[in-house]
């Protein structure tokens, strides 16, 4: 991943990725934000609703394109200042969803681009538009993600384990560090 700064950016950029929605995709959401709306949950309820069937929180949908300013457009280092957006259909379970950005406006004298924020489903009907404001990095950045942890069989880890997993390397790093500056610091030269 690439994150750019002010001065690598113009109007008219823009970037994109596409995800499926499916039912897993909505369940995580769900239990992670804690969103209980049984529009989103319960087919049976979401059946009685002028929508037919379960949907997916647009918020989940909007994610998408901070994902896409977050990885592509400026990219790792950005900050999200503010976001407006417009639902205008439902997404479904299997829709496959396009977020895409593109650049509005450079204020270079305040480190600020205007986004024009997008999400199409399969059929090329806009799900989502909207507009953002953020704040690239001060710097370029070329990040190139660790591999995915692992746990029992291959599995990936839940975000709990994988927290855990952080914490021990930090502890573990910091102390490794304090011990390898504590003996150094030990057979330092002694100056009179």
């Amino acid at each position: 991943m690439t994150g750019r700064t002010i001065e690598e950016l113009a109007v008219g950029d823009t970037a994109e990725l596409t995800r499926s929605v499916t039912a897993e995709t909505i369940r995580e959401f769900v239990e992670v934000t804690g969103d209980d709306n049984p529009l989103h949950s319960d087919p049976a309820f979401a059946a009685t609703t002028r929508f037919g069937d379960v949907i997916a929180p647009g918020i989940l949908t909007g994610g998408l394109i901070s994902a896409v300013i977050g990885t592509r457009l400026p990219g790792p280092g950005t900050i999200y200042l503010s976001q407006a957006f417009r639902f205008l259909r439902p997404v479904r379970i299997g829709d496959t969803i396009t977020a895409r950005v593109e650049v509005t406006e450079v204020l270079r004298e305040k480190n600020r681009l205007a986004l024009r924020t997008t999400c199409a489903n399969q059929a090329g009907e806009t799900v989502i538009e909207g507009e953002a404001l953020v704040m690239p990095s001060r710097v370029h950045i070329d990040y190139a993600a660790p591999e995915p942890a692992r746990g029992w069989g291959g599995a990936a880890c839940t975000p709990a384990a994988l927290a855990v997993q952080a914490m021990s390397f930090w502890a573990t790093s910091g102390l490794t560090f304090a011990a390898k500056m504590l003996e150094l610091w030990e057979a330092r030269p002694v100056r009179s």
